[in-house]
């Protein structure tokens, strides 16, 4: 089965996030608004029960914190994405790094990890370029709390669904 982790903002700024991702993210049905802090993967039973244990480990010693987006940016030319950008990334990085330790550790990552949050992809070169330019003439100050992960899991339909919530107790 399919498993990833990620973080759910709170309901104000998925709710921000989702006015675009409504018309600019074909993903907008399957997941809500997130920040994956670790890439889906297949697992085994064994691996998914090494990941519980580890994830229930790591988040008792990580603190809630809080996070502002600040602006909005791009993954273009590499992908054509368009996301809320974070004005310090060092907590999640740090949220990253002791998540995506031990049994969870990522050998070959596709991608250098930039904590975001998705509000367009698979946009047409055009389409980008147009949305980029509207959007980061606008100031934004959205702040959320971390409190938590989830770890996720792929149904059939390609929807995503919280397998089980971790809580940061640090």
């Amino acid at each position: 089965m399919l498993f990833g982790i990620a973080v759910f903002p709170e309901k104000h700024v998925q709710d921000l996030a989702n006015s675009w991702r409504k018309r600019h993210d074909p993903h907008y049905c399957l997941i809500p608004a997130h920040m994956t802090i670790r890439e889906a993967e297949e697992w085994s039973d064994a691996r998914l029960q090494l990941a519980i244990g580890h994830l229930e480990q790591v988040t008792m010693g990580l603190a809630p914190f809080a996070i502002r987006y600040n602006r909005v940016s791009s993954f273009y030319p590499v992908n054509h994405v368009l996301y809320l950008a974070l004005e310090d990334a060092a907590p999640v990085q740090k949220l990253h790094e002791s998540i995506c330790s031990g049994p969870l550790t990522v050998v070959n990552p596709t991608y250098v990890f930039t904590p975001h949050l998705t509000i367009g992809q698979q946009m047409s070169a055009d389409e980008l370029h147009d949305q980029y330019g509207n959007l980061r003439m606008q100031a934004f100050d959205i702040v959320t709390k971390v409190d938590r992960i989830h770890l996720l899991y792929q149904v059939e339909n390609g929807s995503w669904t919280t397998h089980q919530t971790f809580l940061l107790r640090g």
